[in-house]
């Protein structure tokens, strides 16, 4: 240790910059890994849109039949959130990595070999589901928080942009595997690189998942001063936090998110192929828009760290409301113009609200059980997603536009704003 020092003193550094060195690395390789797993998982899951196409050409499904697995999937990760978050509080995101890339694989082999329609909904809505669930912000933010404080919402928005990366390559690379290979040999494709990064992600948190020693002391690896630690006091438990009606107002935040951005996002796809666009063009233009979430979410998220989780969140319904209504102007093949408006808007901000919500719980719940707690109010998401692309898929049936749909999801936006700002004052417990 003291040639370590003395190494230090002849390179130029003072024994702070050492310490602080020591403490920055844990938090970011930590940060890094929980990235790293979040694209993988999300990269599988958001390829349905994509499969949902296939389906319809070869077993001649309705868009509602076709739609049930995707809706189960997002009740499934709702309802499965709570236990998702219970176990990560006590067995930590390691173990959890290792069960969810196991259950992805599994249900990657199995899909390739699929003859009917509830074999899909099993196991992309059941299996899959919680695989991804055990790689998904449940896990990862109740340890970021621990190691970010000051930066939390920027953290969580590094983690969370992984959502547009995934949605960005999945779309037309999986589109172009099943051109060129059929979708059967793409799921074995997928399976195997899940099987093979697995192992390599869970290995980043060996040593970095358990928080350094600083933090029991109140420090913040990624922060200098000690004053802006979170406070050791008591944390939030669930049913303090079910009784206050900030737990019920993020609730509905979660909801009217997740119906306004399913109404649209699992038949986008769908919905330009019946304009007219040619499945891979379209495929590419939604994908290049998907892309957009990453700086979308990155800025949105730094932004609530210094303008206000509320202000943030406002901002992102806004621009995904203006990509929906360029959606409803688009009635011809020719019209390539609001397609492209349509795909940058939507895709700049979706899952844009994700770090400022997630903080915003941080914020307003920390302790223990916060994994608990988030992964509670998670089942609004998933009802809310569950509801509006099966809701879509129905309309279409019965409507034979996607019109009504978009409205609702414009409609779930505005509500979606008007439940946030209602939390701008902090909870109190109740006596």
């Amino acid at each position: 240790m003291d040639s370590g020092l003395a190494a230090a003193r002849r390179s130029g550094m003072t024994i702070r910059d050492t310490v602080q060195r020591g403490r920055i690395r844990p938090a970011w390789v930590v940060l890094g890994g929980a990235f790293g797993a979040f694209t993988l998982s999300a990269a599988l899951m958001h390829s349905y849109p994509v499969y949902l196409v296939a389906f319809i050409a070869d077993f001649g499904w309705s868009r509602a039949e076709t739609s049930i697995a995707y809706s189960v999937s997002q009740l499934v990760g709702g309802a499965s959130s709570p236990l998702v978050g219970y176990l990560v509080d006590r067995l930590g995101s390691r173990r959890l990595l290792f069960l969810g890339g196991g259950l992805l694989v599994v249900g990657l082999l199995a899909s390739a070999f699929v003859t009917a329609l509830w074999e899909i909904v099993v196991l992309y809505g059941v299996v899959m589901t919680i695989g991804a669930n055990c790689l998904g912000l449940v896990v990862f933010v109740p340890m970021l928080s621990r190691y970010f404080i000051r930066n939390r919402g920027m953290a969580i928005s590094i983690v969370q942009s992984a959502n547009g990366i995934a949605r960005g390559i999945s779309a037309p690379l999986v589109q172009l595997l099943i051109s060129l290979i059929g979708w059967r040999s793409t799921y074995l494709v997928q399976a195997g690189l899940m099987g093979v990064l697995v192992l390599p992600l869970a290995a980043l948190f060996r040593r970095a998942e358990a928080p350094p020693a600083q933090l029991q002391n109140g420090a913040v690896p990624n922060e200098t001063p000690a004053t802006d630690a979170e406070p050791l006091g008591r944390g939030w438990t669930l049913r303090e936090a079910m009784r206050t009606p900030h737990f019920w107002l993020l609730f509905l935040v979660y909801l009217c998110t997740g119906l306004g951005s399913f109404f649209v996002s699992l038949h986008q796809l769908a919905f330009a192929v019946d304009i007219g666009f040619d499945k891979l063009y379209a495929a590419e233009v939604l994908g290049m828009g998907a892309f957009l979430a990453v700086p979308g979410i990155v800025v949105t998220g730094t932004l609530s760290d210094y303008i206000g989780r509320e202000w943030s969140a406002i901002l992102a319904y806004g621009f995904s409301i203006i990509g929906v209504v360029f959606a409803l102007m688009i009635t011809s093949p020719d019209q390539h113009l609001l397609l492209w408006l349509h795909a940058c808007f939507f895709g700049l901000t979706w899952g844009a609200r994700g770090p400022a919500i997630t903080a915003k719980t941080a914020d307003l719940f920390p302790g223990r059980q916060l994994g608990t707690i988030l992964g509670v109010i998670t089942i609004g998401s998933g009802v809310g997603s569950a509801v509006g692309s099966w809701g879509a898929g129905w309309i279409y049936d019965l409507s034979g536009s996607y019109r009504v749909a978009f409205i609702g999801s414009i409609v779930s936006y505005a509500a979606g704003v008007v439940a946030f700002w209602a939390l701008r004052r902090p909870p109190a417990r109740a006596r």
